[in-house]
């Protein structure tokens, strides 16, 4: 739901009337993940995509009787055997979809409009929890959970299940993890079962790409698509420029090493030396290679890499952090070009990210999809 927040808080700012349909749980080769979700208004506008296109009608009519009946409503669609062109999942996954209507009058519309907000913005960092399985009169009401631990509505059920709730969806926040979690109906892990999904909302990942160069304009452009925040960074105030690159959310001249110091980091971040300068590199990379980041790599040729590497072993960088260095950086995809470069750094980052091997789907026997999925609730 999150993943469609800002148009969202554009239709609570005009009144409208919407049903939103949220994907809560997935098994096999599910398109999208937990949290994807199509929203229709009382117009029949349709925004977002909850599987890529296999369910979307269904899914829009179910949309449009939870606008009329007011009613919250879980569904699951998967592949049927007997049919592949029956409404299901062609590629053989199965997803849970909740859908929830959002009146004018609805009690809970300020908290998913505060929800909404809060994402749009794309600074500040919530969770959101709602009952995905258990009594019909909790589907789908809202608890927002800020960073902090405080929190906006209520879940509707024992007092204390919105105190655990909110105590979950945090610890998820902190993560930044959607999927769902199952809690006791009393706030506790005893008594009847309630199944939440939680919904974060974070900051983008950042990207920093270290050395001004005409390799570093095109991975830029690359980290924007994949929706990292790019920082270019240049001890040489003639190259580092918002004219060469336009496409970076910052521009910071001053000694590498000295900003990585200095600037916010965290486990989602990515880190692309691509000076390949050993008064740059060495200093950055012996810093880089201690932080708590998501990927560190290096531009240069293997005889390159070698040399850097005794350099940072001289350094005092033990071996098990050089083994974390991704030098020479990106897949071997036989890269020439600038562009051609950058795909093959964001592929390895990708594979980096989601556990992927880097080699060609054809002919292997690896999952497609290695992202942990959230398992699938039994459904009545």
């Amino acid at each position: 739901m999150l993943d469609i927040a800002e148009e969202l808080h554009r239709w609570v700012g005009q009144g409208r009337t919407f049903a939103v349909a949220t994907v809560v749980a997935v098994g096999g080769s599910a398109p999208r993940q937990p949290g994807a979700a199509l929203a229709v208004d009382s117009d029949g506008t349709a925004i977002g995509s909850v599987s890529g296109g296999c369910v979307e009608g269904a899914v829009y009519e179910l949309c449009r009787e939870a606008i009329e009946d007011g009613n919250t409503v879980r569904e699951r669609f998967g592949y049927s055997d007997d049919d592949a062109f029956a409404v299901g999942l062609t590629c053989g996954g199965v997803i849970d979809i909740l859908v929830t209507p959002v009146h004018a009058d609805d009690p809970a519309r300020p908290v998913f409009a505060a929800a909404f907000a809060a994402a749009a913005g794309g600074t500040a960092a919530a969770a959101v929890a709602r009952v995905t399985e258990g009594p019909d009169e909790l589907l789908g009401r809202p608890l927002l959970v800020h960073p902090d631990g405080t929190y906006e509505g209520g879940l509707g059920g024992h007092p204390e299940l919105d105190r655990t709730a909110g105590a979950e969806a945090r610890a998820m926040l902190d993560n930044g993890r959607t999927g769902e979690i199952v809690i006791g109906a009393e706030g506790s892990r005893c008594g009847s079962p309630l199944t939440l999904l939680v919904e974060s909302s974070v900051p983008p990942p950042r990207m920093i790409v270290f050395g001004a160069i005409d390799f570093a304009a095109a991975l830029v452009r690359a980290g924007r698509f994949l929706g990292y925040r790019v920082t270019v960074c240049d001890a040489r105030p003639v190259f580092a420029t918002a004219a060469r690159f336009p496409d970076a959310d910052e521009i910071v001249v001053d000694w590498p090493h000295r900003y990585l110091a200095t600037t916010g980091v965290d486990a989602r971040t990515v880190l692309c030396v691509l000076t390949h300068d050993a008064k740059f590199d060495i200093p950055l990379l012996e810093l880089a290679l201690r932080l708590p980041v998501a990927y560190v790599g290096a531009m240069g040729s293997r005889r390159t890499h070698l040399e850097r590497n005794e350099r940072l072993r001289e350094a005092g960088v033990p071996e098990r952090r050089l083994a974390a260095l991704h030098s020479p950086i990106g897949l071997d995809l036989g890269a020439r070009t600038p562009e051609e470069t950058a795909l093959s750094i964001a592929a390895e980052i990708v594979a980096a990210r989601r556990g992927g091997s880097g080699l060609p789907l054809k002919g292997a026997h690896t999952p497609i999809h290695h992202e942990s999925a959230t398992p699938l609730a039994s459904v009545a």
